[in-house]
């Protein structure tokens, strides 16, 4: 709703900062809490993580 969000990481990092232009191009209409991506980070120029190139993470099998 915001158009923008957070995507915590599984490597215990700060939180990443999502931008709907980010699911928008990884063909997405929108994320919800509990949907696992692969991501790449960039940094900004405040040293802010944004994740990109979203992609849906496999399944996990367990």
């Amino acid at each position: 709703m915001k158009g923008f969000g957070f995507i915590q990481r599984d490597d215990g990092q700060p939180d990443a900062f999502v931008h709907i232009s980010a699911v928008e191009r990884a063909g997405l209409a929108s994320i919800h809490e509990g949907d696992r991506f692969e991501f790449d980070l960039e940094v900004d120029r405040r040293g802010k993580y944004a994740a990109v190139n979203l992609k849906p993470a496999p399944a996990q099998e367990g």
